[in-house]
């Protein structure tokens, strides 16, 4: 590879003395010292074993073989010069697909919003979302970037920490109303939960930590689960049970007290990361680049 990367290299140095006429002019238009431009023309020539270029101290001018391969050579000055054009392009101007990936519920109440100002800044990088609870692989399905949620069993990933978060428990006024406010973990053995549950998981043992630092498990008793972290919500806000969830997730249902917490003399054992996640800087495009920064500083601001 290496020997027909420098045969194209001189061939096009060749095209170009013959084009300008001189060492020299080459030398200066791609800057290199002229000696070096003479050496690669002298390399060509061994490679051919022939004469191209005939010299004298006042003008260059083509043997026959000389002749034959500037016009053979022609063409790929063509296509050098036109890929040359498209380098120059993108390295002028961001564009590009960057594919994005990520839950639910952190696509439509964080990563949206965005899109209005990505599109402004941005408007030659084409942006693809995809919103999935189950786990995607980054390299079979071509994602750029994904947000996940929980530590990366996969080590071969690259991963930039948005933040921290840790579960707590929640239900609907209308529930709690109904049903009566859990007071203690195990009191949960009498209420309806909403579980998660995918292809991966099933969060249905919840784990409680004691101020004093005991830890309990508890089962949550169930009968509606579901893999999509929105409709956990929703079905949480309907009233049909007890959620578990990370409350920066909901912090809006919080605030309008459209959810309540419950169970706050207890929390999660573990905290679980958000990260955001590619296949490594080998991978990635310099548009995916600049909408990964742009991801990073907004996701932090809004979720930590």
């Amino acid at each position: 590879m290496n020997k027909l990367h420098n045969h194209l290299s001189h061939l096009y140095l060749f095209y170009n003395v013959a084009r300008l006429g001189s060492f020299q002019a080459v030398a200066t238009k791609y800057n290199l010292p002229r000696s070096s431009v003479s050496k690669k023309i002298q390399q060509l020539e061994e490679q051919v074993g022939q004469r191209l270029i005939q010299r004298s101290t006042r003008k260059l001018s083509l043997t026959d073989a000389g002749r034959d391969l500037l016009a053979a050579s022609a063409s790929l000055s063509k296509v050098v010069e036109s890929s040359q054009r498209v380098i120059e392009k993108h390295e002028s101007t961001l564009s590009g697909t960057v594919k994005i990936s990520c839950t639910v519920i952190i696509g439509e109440k964080y990563l949206l919003p965005l899109m209005h100002s990505l599109r402004e800044e941005y408007p030659a990088i084409s942006l693809e979302l995809y919103f999935n609870d189950d786990p995607v692989d980054l390299l079979a399905q071509e994602i750029d970037i994904a947000i996940r949620i929980g530590h990366l069993p996969d080590s071969s990933l690259m991963a930039r920490k948005i933040c921290d978060k840790r579960l707590g428990w929640f239900a609907s006024p209308g529930y709690l109303e109904k049903h009566g406010t859990p007071a203690t973990p195990d009191d949960l053995t009498e209420h309806q939960c909403v579980i998660f549950k995918n292809q991966s998981i099933t969060l249905d043992h919840w784990s409680f930590k004691q101020t004093n630092g005991d830890i309990i498990k508890v089962r949550a008793q169930n009968n509606i689960a579901t893999d999509n972290g929105h409709a956990l919500v929703e079905m949480a806000r309907m009233g049909l049970g007890v959620i578990m969830i990370d409350a920066i997730l909901i912090k809006d249902d919080i605030e309008n007290g459209t959810l309540v917490p419950i169970l706050t003399d207890w929390q999660h054992p573990d905290t679980l990361p958000i990260n955001l996640v590619c296949l490594g800087r080998n991978y990635r495009s310099r548009a995916s680049t600049t909408i990964w920064e742009a991801l990073f500083e907004h996701l932090q601001k809004v979720l930590s």
